[in-house]
């Protein structure tokens, strides 16, 4: 899977993520990783900031269930309209956390 092919798989399985439920950057990598070959978190953080615009952005977090980076206020209305748990200032991962094992 060639670069432009793993940004296009990462902005689609963000879109699979339902409403009120998230996914880690490392969670979407790992996901990834037996298609594309690639494991990091950190490139998956870098697709969002870049090409995430179009997708429910919102619904991908460090794996301790922070915000993105520069857009908490605006990524914590949008859970919160989707009714995500929320712990703090964060996601609460262990019941907010999906997979796309469990489908849609």
């Amino acid at each position: 899977m060639g670069p432009e092919e793993y940004v296009e798989a990462v902005l689609e399985l963000v879109e699979r993520i339902p409403p009120g439920r998230v996914m880690s950057y490392g969670a979407v990598a790992d996901a990834l990783a037996e298609r594309s070959g690639r494991t990091s978190a950190r490139l998956v953080g870098s697709i969002m900031a870049r090409h995430g615009g179009g997708v429910p952005w919102h619904r991908v977090v460090t794996s301790a269930g922070r915000l993105p980076p520069g857009h908490e206020r605006k990524a914590r209305a949008r859970l919160v309209a989707e009714g995500t748990p929320l712990r703090g200032d964060g996601v609460d991962m262990r019941a907010a956390s999906w997979s796309p094992e469990e489908g849609m």
